[in-house]
C-alpha cells in the first residue's frame, strides 16, 4: 500500500507561506540588526547609576531601550519562525538560539532599570513626568513599577535573575525540539486500510474525528503510547520548569508560583480560583454533554477518543482554506468595514502559513513584533476545525494589529490574559453566522456540535488543565518530588472528576500531561477558560447591539497594556473580577445542549 507522507518546505507553495521576507529579505539583513543591537546594549547599559539623574536623562534611557527592543523583537520573531518552518534545520535552531542569547543579554544590561526607578521617590519621579511632557507616555509603566515595588530587587540580583532567565528556558526548549523534531510517532491504518504516518496536526482534527472506533482508538494509543515510552525523562523535564517557576517566585517575594504568574498583570489569584470554583460547581453540565454524545453515537461506551468525533455523521463537512478564509470574512462582517478590510489585506499580504511539512512546528498561532506582520502558523486540514483555528488565530492577530497601529512601543502588547477574548469572541461570531446560514438540519446539529466541542475543550478541558498545573506546582513547592507516578496520579484523578461519572478513562490517559506544550507557559491556560466567558459576553453584545458594542469592541482591541487587564475588559463590558460570566458561558453552554437535544429528538443520528 501506498504510504501517505508530508511534502518538503522546499514543496510548499509559495502562496500558503508566510511572507517572513517583510521581516528581513535575508539572512544577511538579520545579521546587520544583530551587529546594530549588539553595538546598542553597552550605550544603554552606560546609563546604570545615572538612569535618574534628570528628566531628560531619563527620557533618552527610556527611548533607547524602546529603539532597542523593537529590533530585538523583529530579531527574536525572525529566527523562531524561520525555525518552525522546519525545526531541523541547523541554520535556522543556531539563529534562534542566538536571538535567545541576545535577549537574556540585553535583559541583563537593562536589569538596573526597575532598582534605580524604584530607588526615586514617587513625588521626584512625578515632577519629572510634569516637567518633561514626553514622559507622559510612561506613566502607566510608572504606576506599574511602582505596584510591584515589593517584588524588585537590587541592581545586582536583577541582573543575576535576568541571567538564570536562559537557564530557565532549557526546559521549554528541550520539549520543544522533542516534541516537534526528535520524537518519532507510529504509522497507523486509516479508515481505508491505508497506512498514514500519525502527526501532530493529523491527530485531533483528522484521526479523533474519525467515524471508524478503531482508527480513533489506533490514533489515541499510539500517540499516548509514545508520550509513556518517555515518561521518566518528561517528567523530569516538566519537573525542571516547576522548579524554574518557583525559584523566579520566591526570588521575588511571592508567595507562590500562581501569585507570580499573575501578579504583574495585576490579576488577582481569585480570578484563578473562581475559575476552577465555578466550573467544578457545573460539572453535571459537562456530564449530561457527554451522557448526550454517548447516546447519539451509539456507543456501549464513552472513551475520551470518543470525544472529538462529530455527533453528526451524515455532515462531511470539508472545506478549503480559500473558501474558509472567504466565510471568515463575511462572517466578521459585525465588526464593521475597517476590521473586515484590514483582516483582508493581511491574507493578501500572506500573513498565514497554511500547510504542514516535514519538521513544521505543531499546531497553529498568531505572532509577530512591533514592526512586523502579526503573522499565522496553521497546520491546514481542510476541515471545520481548521476554519475555527483560522478566524481564532485572526482574532489574536487583529487585536495585535489594532494594538500596534493604535499604542506607542511600550504599550504595544497586550496581557496574556486577554489574549484569548478576540480570537475566542471571533469563533462565536462565526458559529453565529453558520448557524443563520443554513436550513438544513443535520448541519445545524454538526454546528452545535463544534460549538459544544468548543465549550468542552475551552472551558471545562483548560480548567482541567488550569488544576493539573495549579496542583502539580502546590505539591513542588510543599517539597514533593514530581517523579511520573505523582504527575500521572493527579493528572488522573482530574480526568477521574471531570470525566469519571461517563466516560470509560483508559489507562493511556493518565500521561496526556507530557505531550501539552501549554504547561511549559506556565498558568497561561486558564486564560482560555477566562477568555471563553469574556468572549460569550462580547459576542453577544456585537450581535444585539451593534454599532455601541462593535465601538467598544474596538477600543478594547486598541488598548494593548496602556491600562490594566481588568479594566480594559470592564470599559468593554465584562467583569471578570466576579464568576457571572464564567457562569454566563457555562449557562450558554447548557442552552447549546438543550438546541441540540430538539434537533436530534427529529432525526436519527449513529456512528
Amino acid at each position: 500500500m501506498k504510504s501517505t507522507t508530508l511534502p518538503t518546505r522546499s514543496e510548499v507553495a509559495r502562496e500558503l507561506t508566510w511572507n517572513l521576507e517583510s521581516v528581513y529579505a535575508s539572512n544577511a539583513d538579520w545579521e546587520a540588526d544583530f551587529a546594530k543591537v549588539t553595538a546598542m546594549i553597552p550605550e544603554l547599559a552606560a546609563f546604570q547609576g545615572k538612569l535618574c539623574d534628570s528628566d531628560e536623562s531619563l527620557l533618552s534611557a527610556l527611548s533607547l531601550r524602546d529603539k532597542i527592543g523593537q529590533i530585538m523583537g523583529k530579531l527574536y520573531v525572525y529566527a523562531n519562525m524561520r525555525m518552525h518552518e522546519d525545526t531541523m534545520v541547523a541554520t535556522y535552531q543556531a539563529l534562534a538560539g542566538r536571538a535567545g542569547t541576545l535577549h537574556v543579554s540585553l535583559a541583563a544590561a537593562t536589569s538596573f532599570m526597575t532598582p534605580e526607578l524604584l530607588a526615586v521617590e514617587p513625588a521626584r519621579l512625578a515632577g519629572f513626568t510634569k516637567n518633561n511632557t514626553a514622559l507622559g507616555v510612561y506613566q502607566h509603566e510608572f504606576d506599574d513599577l511602582n505596584r510591584l515595588r515589593a517584588h524588585v530587587l537590587s541592581t545586582e540580583m536583577e541582573q543575576l535573575l535576568a541571567e538564570a532567565a536562559e537557564v530557565g528556558q532549557i526546559p521549554e526548549r528541550v520539549f520543544e525540539m522533542l516534541n516537534n523534531a526528535d520524537l518519532k510517532l507510529p504509522i497507523i491504518k486509516d479508515e481505508n486500510g491505508q497506512d498514514v504516518q500519525l502527526s501532530h496536526g493529523n491527530y485531533a482534527s483528522r484521526f479523533l474525528e474519525s467515524h471508524n472506533r478503531e482508527v480513533r482508538k489506533a490514533a489515541f494509543e499510539g500517540m499516548h503510547s509514545t508520550y509513556n515510552a518517555l515518561r521518566n525523562t518528561l517528567a523530569s523535564n516538566y519537573g525542571g520548569q516547576v522548579k524554574s517557576n518557583i525559584f523566579f517566585a520566591r526570588a521575588r517575594k511571592y508567595g507562590s508560583s500562581l501569585e507570580s504568574a499573575l501578579g504583574p498583570a495585576n490579576i488577582p489569584v481569585s480570578v484563578y480560583d473562581n475559575l476552577v470554583t465555578t466550573v467544578s460547581a457545573n460539572l453535571p453540565k459537562l456530564h449530561r454533554y457527554l451522557n448526550l454524545r454517548k447516546d447519539l453515537l451509539e456507543l456501549p461506551d464513552l472513551r475520551i477518543c470518543d470525544l472529538y468525533v462529530p455527533m453528526v455523521k451524515e455532515v462531511d463537512y470539508k472545506i478549503s482554506h480559500d473558501d474558509a478564509r472567504a466565510k471568515c470574512l463575511e462572517a466578521l462582517s459585525p465588526l464593521g468595514q475597517e476590521y473586515i478590510e484590514s483582516l483582508k489585506r493581511g491574507f493578501e499580504s500572506r500573513w498565514v502559513d497554511v500547510v504542514e511539512n516535514k519538521g513544521k512546528r505543531s499546531g497553529a498561532y498568531s505572532w509577530g513584533s512591533f514592526g512586523t506582520y502579526p503573522f499565522m502558523l496553521l497546520n491546514w486540514q481542510e476541515s471545520m476545525d481548521s476554519m475555527f483555528t483560522l478566524i481564532h488565530e485572526a482574532g489574536h492577530s487583529m487585536h495585535s494589529f489594532f494594538t500596534r497601529k493604535s499604542q506607542p512601543y511600550c504599550y504595544g502588547n497586550y496581557t496574556l490574559f486577554v489574549a484569548e477574548v478576540a480570537s475566542i469572541c471571533n469563533e462565536m461570531l462565526l458559529t453565529d453566522y453558520l448557524m443563520k446560514h443554513t436550513d438544513n438540519r443535520a448541519l445545524k446539529m454538526y454546528i452545535i456540535n463544534h460549538a459544544l466541542d468548543g465549550f468542552r475543550g475551552t472551558l471545562f478541558r483548560q480548567t482541567l488543565f488550569a488544576e493539573f498545573e495549579r496542583d502539580a506546582h502546590a505539591a513542588a513547592e510543599a517539597g514533593e518530588s514530581l517523579t511520573p507516578e505523582l504527575l500521572c496520579g493527579i493528572y488522573k484523578k482530574l480526568n477521574e472528576k471531570y470525566y469519571g461519572a461517563v466516560v470509560t478513562l483508559d489507562d493511556l490517559i493518565e500521561i496526556e500531561w507530557a505531550r501539552i506544550p501549554h504547561f511549559y507557559s506556565s498558568f497561561y491556560v486558564y486564560q482560555y477558560a477566562t477568555g471563553i466567558a469574556a468572549a460569550v459576553a462580547l459576542s453577544q453584545q456585537i450581535i444585539k447591539e451593534g454599532q455601541p458594542a462593535v465601538d467598544r469592541y474596538l477600543r478594547f482591541l486598541s488598548g494593548g497594556s496602556s491600562r490594566d487587564s481588568l479594566d480594559l475588559l470592564k470599559d468593554a463590558g465584562v467583569d471578570l473580577s466576579s464568576p457571572a460570566p464564567i457562569q454566563q458561558a457555562l449557562d450558554v453552554f447548557e442552552n447549546y445542549i438543550a438546541e441540540f437535544e430538539k434537533l436530534a429528538a427529529t432525526q436519527s443520528v449513529g456512528t
